[in-house]
C-alpha cells in the first residue's frame, strides 16, 4: 500500500510539473514596445531611439497564452548593467502590461528590457538607444 501511495505521488508530481511547464512555454510577448506614454492602456508611440534627458520612458507589452494568473518581470538593462527588475501580474489569456523607468542624461547609449516568464524564463528583449 504504501508503494503504491508513492507511486501515484510520483506521478502527480511529474503531472504537475508537466503542467507547469506548458504553461510557461505557451506565454508570449504578442506585442512589445518602448513609449514615451501609455494612453487607454496603449504606447502612444513606437521607439528606437530618444533623447537621454527625456526623463522617463515606458515598455509596453502585450502577453498572450497564459493559462491562469502568473507575473512577467520587465529587466531594464543599460549596456550589460541591470538597472531596474519590476514584476507584473498577467490576470488573462490577452493582458496588457507597462512599466517605467526614469533616465539620466549620462545614460545615454545602448539600452534593453528583457521580459521574463514567471519562472524566469526570457521569452522576449526589446532593445533601443538613448542619445
Amino acid at each position: 500500500m504504501a508503494l503504491k501511495n508513492l507511486f501515484i505521488s510520483i506521478i502527480l508530481v511529474f503531472i504537475g510539473t508537466t503542467l507547469s511547464f506548458a504553461q510557461a512555454d505557451s506565454l508570449r510577448v504578442a506585442d512589445g514596445t518602448i513609449t514615451s506614454a501609455i494612453e487607454n492602456q496603449l504606447p502612444v508611440d513606437r521607439i528606437e531611439s530618444y533623447r537621454a534627458d527625456f526623463g522617463k520612458l515606458f515598455c509596453f507589452t502585450r502577453i498572450i497564452g497564459a493559462q491562469k494568473d502568473t507575473e512577467v518581470t520587465h529587466v531594464w538593462y543599460y549596456q550589460d548593467a541591470e538597472l531596474a527588475r519590476v514584476t507584473l501580474p498577467v490576470r488573462s489569456s490577452d493582458w496588457r502590461t507597462y512599466s517605467s523607468k526614469r533616465f539620466l542624461p549620462q545614460w545615454a547609449g545602448q539600452w534593453r528590457v528583457v521580459i521574463l516568464d514567471g519562472g524566469g524564463n526570457e521569452i522576449a528583449a526589446i532593445p533601443f538607444m538613448l542619445e
